[in-house]
């Protein structure tokens, strides 16, 4: 009752058996099916988000949009994006 694949064919007493054995796993699964795409980039998003947090920066949202648009006006101010934006002073080098 093994698998197709199962390298000791006959060694388990049913198909479920011989699957578990073999410490199967599913890719991806989920809502619907379909494929981890979707997970990855919002996945993506919010790691952007929090290193923009780490560094000070208050993007106005978790969208790769508004991240980098929150980074790039922080980088144009020299200043960290954010709540007092408008009262920030320029960073000194």
């Amino acid at each position: 009752m093994c698998r197709t694949g199962c390298p000791a064919p006959g060694s388990h007493r049913t198909w479920g058996e011989c699957a578990r054995a073999a410490h199967l796993r599913v890719a991806y699964c989920g809502i619907g099916g379909g494929d981890a795409t979707a997970q990855k980039k919002w996945d993506g998003e919010l790691e952007a988000y929090r290193k923009a947090r780490k560094e000070g920066i208050r993007p106005g949202g978790t969208r790769m949009r508004k991240i980098e648009e929150a980074r790039r006006l922080s980088d144009e101010a020299g200043a960290a994006y954010g709540r007092d934006f408008s009262k920030a002073e320029p960073l000194e080098a």
